[in-house]
């Protein structure tokens, strides 16, 4: 972005319309708080049938990327993504749409080209961030002696 002059600057602060700061919160946080509400309800289902927590968490974690990939395949996650913001993006749901949502642009381009090699242009900086950051964690651990 150019530098712009004092004038400029405060002509786009004049124009530009005030963010709807509290109201942006509250969304995120309902919608968020209604995504979390729903996997709660698959884990108490999973635990239900006699799964331990462990298997029971990983279940519902499968279960929830995907529903959010299901619904972002029918244009359903965009618009609670609109409405919810970082409520709706940052529970996994929001995870199974940033790797959905760039191959569902690219369908048209081939399975391979198309929703193969832009799968992860969203996701895949995040998931190589996430793996060099648990090896390094991984790492001072063992060198600290915590773990064996």
């Amino acid at each position: 972005m150019v530098p712009a002059d004092r004038e400029t600057q405060d002509l786009i602060r004049r124009r530009t319309p005030p963010r709807p700061i509290l109201l942006n919160t509250v969304r995120a946080f309902l919608v968020g708080g209604a995504i979390c509400t729903i996997g709660q309800f698959f884990l108490g289902f999973f635990r239900g049938r006699g799964l331990p927590l462990t298997e029971a968490s990983a279940v519902t974690a499968a279960t929830m990327i995907f529903l959010g990939a299901v619904l972002t395949g029918l244009g359903v996650y965009d618009r609670i993504g609109r409405r919810g913001g970082m409520g709706a993006f940052l529970p996994i749901t929001g995870f199974a749409n940033a790797i959905v949502a760039p191959a569902m642009e690219f369908k048209r381009e081939g399975f391979v080209l198309g929703v193969g090699a832009r799968m992860f242009t969203v996701a895949g900086p995040v998931i190589v961030y996430a793996v060099l950051v648990s090896v390094l964690v991984g790492a001072f651990l063992w060198l600290l002696g915590a773990i064996g």
